[in-house]
């Protein structure tokens, strides 16, 4: 399992299988091969979606961002 925290607060925010996180890692943009985080906001997640990605984790991604412009989720294997 992979646990989702806040980057800012280290609230934990849910986790998603190993094969949501490859879709994440295939489809966002990393800063360096040790980058753990990914910004979240509305258009990434439609972009996500468009693409395919599983509804558990776009219905769990938005859950995330609720009201909010955007997130940074930090991600940990548990």
């Amino acid at each position: 399992m992979i646990e989702l925290r806040d980057k800012d607060t280290q609230e934990r925010l849910g986790t998603i299988e190993d094969s949501e996180l490859r879709f994440l890692i295939d489809e966002l943009e990393e800063e360096s091969p040790d980058d753990r985080d990914y910004y979240i906001d509305s258009d990434t997640i439609d972009m996500l979606e468009g693409d395919g990605a599983p509804q558990s984790l776009t219905g769990l991604l938005r859950r995330i961002l609720g009201s909010r412009e955007g997130i940074e989720v930090l991600w940990r294997r548990v």
